[in-house]
């Protein structure tokens, strides 16, 4: 039996008007097994043959793209539903990269995307689209749209591969350029100075920890059944962090971020009075306290987040009168005062809890003008 032909000729509704209708098979539903088709309807005859001809070439090449009028939104909605082995905080990221994209093109299909939306939207970006952070309406950092596309172009490659879209533009959208902040940590003679200043707070001890290369996280989520004051050492396999302002416990990212480390001797007897002090604390509240067995936790037993370590921090930062960096390059300084004082790289890489010695190096270690003296006496010695 001979099969229809593909482009009939119509009359519509007022008995008078000609149009063309294409219907062509375009393979099956892979999920019910069924015959799929594609219908159009064009005013001239060509114009289907054309829309005909593109189609079968497309499915020779593999590379049909069926119509559809799926919007970014609603695909990127059922993206983000797939990503069920991401982390929520890295979830929660990516949801927040793409909050852009929805607002300027969540509501165009998927398939009419171009080039020039993309780069309309860098352009919205770097001019116009913060939200938060700064002043409302400014434009917001490369790093922040170098993030919306990076994730958007992940979604939108699961697209391309799917025959949902014929390419992904994103890929070939110009990224701005992110200008490389650097951070320039406390020398040793700041961080002496900001301790002596702390030496009576009732956190010093917290500080030490932050100081000997600890993360917000993991000092927030030390438990006191992790730290061996007769031993000297104390085993970080636990973080509280914070996502989307709700609390999240769970083991580190990696299995090098799970460490035991030796306490220094500062730390291990300020641990050692701190314990003393919560002992107190319970005593005196009675049954107002709330131990959970956290180190750090406040006079009634509560536990810290992350955003009150760092608030704290900045008070006393402020009132130490040392020059401020970010609690967490007191990381930084740690890790470079170890790099820079003769421990070998893979003992600091391990101290920080990373897998990779280069990135430790690269994204860490921050050596002072007074550390490269150290190059300027060796090359004394080569000279003569």
């Amino acid at each position: 039996m001979a099969s229809k032909e593909p482009i009939r000729k119509i009359l519509l509704k007022d008995g008078k008007t000609v149009r063309y209708r294409l219907v062509v098979d375009i393979g099956t539903d892979p999920a019910t097994g069924k015959r799929k088709q594609f219908t159009g309807t064009y005013e001239r005859k060509k114009d289907a043959q054309a829309e005909l001809s593109r189609i079968r070439h497309q499915r020779n090449t593999g590379t049909f793209v069926q119509p559809s009028k799926t919007t970014l939104g609603v695909y990127l909605d059922e993206w983000i539903a797939g990503r069920r082995k991401l982390e929520a905080g890295t979830l929660s990221n990516y949801q927040h990269a793409l909050k852009p994209a929805r607002e300027r093109l969540g509501e165009r299909e998927l398939q009419s995307l171009r080039k020039s939306d993309m780069d309309a939207l860098v352009e919205w970006m770097s001019t116009s689209g913060r939200k938060r952070g700064g002043k409302p309406g400014g434009g917001v950092s490369p790093r922040s749209i170098q993030l919306t596309l990076t994730v958007l172009q992940q979604a939108l490659d699961v697209a391309v591969i799917e025959h949902l879209m014929p390419y992904n533009p994103v890929r070939i959208t110009e990224r701005p350029k992110q200008e490389k902040v650097r951070r320039v940590p406390w020398t040793v003679a700041e961080v002496k100075v900001f301790l002596e200043a702390i030496r009576f707070d009732r956190l010093h001890v917290v500080m030490l920890l932050s100081l000997m290369g600890m993360r917000p996280e993991e000092v927030c989520g030390l438990k006191w059944e992790k730290v061996d004051l007769e031993a000297g050492t104390l085993t970080v396999d636990w973080v509280r962090t914070l996502v989307d302002g709700v609390v999240v416990e769970k083991k580190p990212k990696t299995l090098a971020g799970e460490r035991p480390l030796p306490l220094p001797k500062a730390a291990a007897a300020g641990l050692k009075s701190f314990r003393a002090k919560q002992a107190a604390e319970k005593l005196e509240a009675g049954t107002a306290y709330q131990s959970q067995g956290y180190v750090l936790a406040d006079e009634l037993g509560r536990p810290w987040k992350t955003d009150q370590l760092r608030r704290y921090y900045k008070k006393l930062v402020a009132a130490s009168g040392v020059r401020p960096v970010r609690l967490y390059d007191a990381r930084h300084a740690c890790l470079t005062y170890l790099a820079t004082n003769g421990v070998a790289d893979v003992v600091v890489s391990s101290w920080a809890g990373h897998a990779d010695l280069s990135f430790t190096k690269r994204t860490y270690i921050h050596p002072s003008a007074e550390d490269l003296t150290a190059g300027r006496d060796k090359l004394d010695e080569l000279f003569g």
